[in-house]
């Protein structure tokens, strides 16, 4: 097999793997609303959906637990062991939700496993997006990263599409309404786990990147804060460029089902068909945007997602409020995907470029975790709450500003594809260079 056809194939079985891996991750978001009853029985709507996003939340809590703990195995042992590892965890997540026993049955001990299976995605997810971004940062080539980095975005978007694939033929084809609370909601977590078991064979049969084999570096034994704090300036970029990316995006994709059923009005059934159709033009724009930035470089896309973020949020989130249709509701939700994508489409290149070999899994994964759990994995507990006192609009300004605050860090950084730590790890004539 040529080292074109191995590295291929190393680029699909990273994706895959994933896309597995983000699947099992939203498909709590997606039936959350069909789940959350079953686990808190207590109160409304708004009251039961606040619990199971506070769950949601908690799973970003120990992200940075997992950035840290694969970080560090991926940059010591190796990006494919880490990846192989992160995969199996989320399977034994998906499968415990699977399993457990409503609230009626076992009481309060149902939403205690629930708790501890998210925390187990939890630190599989925040493993992840550091080891993946970095491994597919490093197996493609400089002149195409940001094309094929941005397949991480792809298939995360298409785990959450999948996921609101399986709701819909349950919800149309398969099961009625009353039978997918009692019992429907389980298949999509059994689906979650029997495809992790296969995303773990594939992962297990990939190459290690050309960048860590290479490096003769030795590989440190000091803590994750004294490794990082050589990286101090690169550490800051990573926190303040994911602030608002991240909101945004939770905020327009895992949210946003939630938001058009309970603010919008829209049906359960209408919500999850604008949802799918938006995602689908939106992992569709990922490849489009990186190979722009190939082009023109990863800066100016950033600088146009942190200048149209601040601007039109507050605008589009209030229009989208009082949508008349799904037919609107989907082009105002398009058109903040459109402006996120400048920066899903190229986060993970940018910031696997700041840092050199030997950090590069901790340095992108760790402070990327912090963030995420700051603002993005609070997203839907913050603008429940805001609703939940009757100042829904508070979260609109709140998004408003923390794009604002990434938009600062975008207009003081480098243009990394100039100046990538990546190029540095591989002689300019390798396979890899020219992929």
């Amino acid at each position: 097999m040529s080292d074109a056809s191995r590295r291929l194939r190393s680029i699909f079985g990273g994706s895959v793997g994933n896309l597995v891996e983000w699947y099992d991750w939203y498909v709590y978001a997606a039936f959350s609303l069909y789940f959350a009853k079953s686990f808190f029985p207590q109160g409304d709507q708004t009251a039961q959906l606040l619990n199971a996003a506070a769950v949601f939340a908690l799973g970003f809590i120990v992200r940075p637990i997992g950035g840290w703990l694969f970080g560090r195995m991926a940059d010591r042992h190796g990006r494919r062991m880490a990846l192989s590892m992160s995969v199996g965890l989320m399977c034994v997540g998906s499968l415990l939700i699977a399993v457990t026993p409503g609230y009626s049955t076992i009481g309060v001990a149902a939403p205690a496993l629930l708790v501890f299976a998210r925390l187990l995605q939890g630190l599989s997810v925040g493993g992840e997006y550091g080891t993946s971004a970095t491994y597919l940062s490093e197996v493609a080539g400089r002149e195409h990263r940001g094309f094929f980095a941005s397949f991480q975005y792809v298939t995360l978007i298409m785990g959450q599409l999948l996921a609101l694939a399986v709701l819909l033929a349950l919800q149309f084809v398969l099961l009625t309404e009353a039978q997918l609370e009692a019992w429907g909601w389980r298949i999509p977590f059994v689906i979650g786990a029997a495809c992790a078991v296969v995303a773990l064979w594939l992962r297990r049969n990939i190459d290690e990147t050309e960048s860590f084999a290479r490096s003769s570096v030795p590989r440190s034994r000091a803590g994750a804060v004294a490794a990082l704090a050589a990286h101090p300036r690169e550490v800051l970029i990573v926190i303040g460029l994911t602030m608002g990316g991240t909101l945004a995006f939770y905020t327009y994709t895992t949210y946003m089902q939630k938001f058009l059923v309970n603010t919008v009005g829209l049906t359960r059934a209408e919500s999850t068909l604008v949802s799918a159709a938006t995602l689908f033009i939106f992992m569709c724009l990922q490849p489009l945007f990186g190979a722009l930035s190939d082009r023109i470089g990863r800066r100016p896309l950033l600088l146009g997602f942190g200048v149209l973020g601040t601007a039109l949020t507050v605008p589009l989130l209030t229009t989208l409020s009082t949508a008349s249709s799904a037919t609107q509701a989907f082009w105002l939700i398009l058109a903040a995907l459109v402006i996120v994508s400048g920066y899903t489409s190229i986060n993970a290149v940018v910031k696997a470029e700041l840092f050199p070999v030997e950090i590069r899994a901790l340095g992108v994964g760790l402070p990327y975790a912090i963030a995420v759990s700051l603002f993005g994995g609070t997203a839907e507990y913050v603008a429940l709450w805001f609703k939940s006192v009757g100042h829904e609009s508070g979260f609109y300004w709140y998004v408003t500003g923390c794009i604002a605050c990434s938009l600062v860090v975008y207009a003081t950084m480098r243009e990394t594809r100039l100046t990538s730590r990546i190029d540095a790890d591989q002689p300019a004539n390798s396979a890899s260079a020219r992929l």
